[in-house]
């Protein structure tokens, strides 16, 4: 039995579950989600929980079962709470600006970066610090677009400058300098 698979997931007040053949929607305050689910996972609602049941012991069904949990996990905790994703801009001049709902980057590069946001998502930047936080209720759309944000500049391991997740390491490399001394 997969661990994540059998643990049930418990349904907040005010959000809705539906599920049509093999869509499935959920509705809470911040918004609707909704997503084709694979046709052989079960979904039962009892008792203000639901529970993800495979039909079979076979390997595919094994596979899906706690990937269909937690595709629908993430679902309520979006449609409830919300995604973020903070992100660093670190460099000389190096700047980010908020137009209307889309960024405008300089990353070093001879011209600025226009960043349209996707729908879905809402981005809030702390110009002080060079911070931009994604924010959404769908945690796929939000990864992506963090990821995306990511390409234009990745960190570079000499001087640690370009765009960054806040939590990410990056591990450095000693210069050309720091080789020949010893």
């Amino acid at each position: 039995m997969s661990r994540i698979g059998k643990k049930p997931i418990k349904i907040p007040s005010g959000v809705e579950l539906k599920q049509d053949g093999g869509l499935f929607k959920v509705k809470g305050p911040k918004g609707e989600l909704k997503r084709k689910l694979h046709p052989t996972m079960k979904v039962e609602i009892e008792n203000g929980e639901l529970q993800v049941v495979r039909p079979s012991e076979e390997r595919k069904a094994r596979a899906l079962h706690g990937l269909t949990r937690s595709l629908i996990n993430n679902m309520v905790v979006g449609v409830t709470e919300g995604f973020s994703k903070h992100i660093n801009i670190v460099g000389v001049g190096y700047r980010v600006e908020l137009k209307g709902k889309d960024l405008v980057l300089q990353l070093g590069y001879s011209h600025p970066i226009n960043f349209p946001a996707p729908d879905g998502i809402q981005f809030e930047v702390d110009g002080k610090k060079n911070t931009i936080a994604v924010k959404g209720i769908d945690k796929e759309v939000v990864g992506q677009t963090s990821a995306n944000l990511r390409m234009l500049r990745p960190p570079e391991p000499y001087k640690g400058k370009g765009v960054m997740y806040a939590d990410e390491r990056i591990i450095r490399k000693a210069g050309k300098a720091a080789v020949g001394k010893t």
